[in-house]
């Protein structure tokens, strides 16, 4: 899911959201309550009017940006520190846009959504960082489904999903607790939190083994925050189905670019004279257009184009992606597929 965090995947349009076949888009609960705010998501009757997007939005609860910008300390304007206080009822803090108090709790949390008009909303839950002591993950487990069982409560539309998080941090026992209790609340489909919070790669792994074993394979399971393209494989054949990450648009914009032979970063002088697109095995707009010289020379030159071209093609490549592997698990090749990937992803002195 390309992440649209404040009603925008950045730098894209919504054509180009369309061209690059965009089936859903991610927005954020906690940024768009505080801008554009309620008053302007009422008046739109939704995001989807307000973006003009017809089609499925999912929409995080805020509860990681909540707390991760309590971790961040300050915003990048330097003037508001962004703080947070947690009480059984929910979580108060204080927005980094203009240091004012708000306060979330789980019933609030699924209102906002629902004047968002998510199809698919988050519960708001308690993402711990890593590390982080044993008592504070079971904590957090145990707060987060007594939150879960209050969103569902507050829940009201049938055409919106509600997705249960499940939490626990790198303690496999917290991880099967959090998804046996979860899955017993039968809830539309289930995310697994808490995973791409700077652990090492390999506890997101064998986290995402252990829960996917007590997760019914007849409901979604959403992988959040995650990640590269190794990740998104690596994952999918651990049972995940659903992904988000920044990553591919935040890398595009700084020049580090995704192909089927691997990242490149345009800015290299060893682009300077190239005719070649960025990858030739991409179908984006941008490789059927315009050169890695060309490319190299709109992100030297500082111009917003650059930006623009390379978000395109590193998101069409991840949706491609997603696309190959639907299609190689159809034809019961999945396993094959990703032997290919790697073969060419990884092949020495291609890129």
């Amino acid at each position: 899911m390309p992440v649209g965090t404040q009603g925008s995947v950045k730098a894209l349009t919504k054509q180009h959201l369309l061209d690059i076949k965009a089936q859903i888009i991610l927005g954020n609960t906690y940024h768009l309550y505080l801008r554009p705010g309620l008053e302007v998501l009422k008046h739109f009757k939704g995001l989807h009017n307000f973006i003009n997007w017809e089609k499925p939005i999912l929409t995080d609860s805020g509860g990681f940006q909540v707390f991760s910008l309590a971790l961040n300390k300050k915003v990048k304007s330097g003037k508001h520190k962004a703080e947070v206080k947690i009480t059984e009822e929910g979580v108060r803090f204080k927005s980094h846009l203009d240091g004012s108090w708000h306060y979330f709790t789980p019933e609030f949390v699924i209102e906002i959504q629902e004047i968002i008009g998510s199809d698919i909303m988050m519960p708001l839950d308690i993402c711990p960082p890593y590390p982080v002591s044993y008592q504070s993950a079971k904590d957090s487990v145990e707060k987060t489904l007594r939150w879960l069982e209050r969103s569902k409560r507050r829940k009201r539309y049938k055409n919106q999903a509600l997705f249960g998080i499940i939490q626990g941090s790198t303690y496999e026992d917290l991880r099967i607790y959090s998804a046996i209790k979860t899955v017993e609340m039968d809830m539309d489909g289930y995310s697994i939190g808490g995973l791409s919070v700077g652990e090492p790669t390999e506890y997101m792994y064998s986290m995402t083994e252990v829960v996917v074993n007590y997760l019914p394979e007849d409901k979604p399971r959403y992988l959040m925050g995650v990640g590269t393209p190794e990740n998104i494989i690596e994952s999918v054949d651990r049972g995940i189905d659903m992904f988000d990450c920044v990553m591919p648009t935040r890398n595009a914009r700084n020049g580090t670019l995704f192909t089927h032979y691997g990242r490149l970063n345009i800015k290299a002088g060893k682009y300077k004279l190239s005719e070649e697109p960025i990858d030739k095995d991409c179908d984006c707009y941008t490789c059927k257009n315009f050169s890695r010289g060309y490319i190299r020379h709109l992100f030297n030159a500082e111009e917003i184009t650059g930006m623009i071209l390379a978000t395109i093609h590193n998101l069409r490549f991840y949706t491609k992606l997603m696309e190959d592997i639907r299609k190689a698990i159809r034809k019961n090749r999945f396993k094959e597929f990703k032997n290919n990937f790697y073969l060419k992803y990884y092949s020495e002195g291609s890129y």
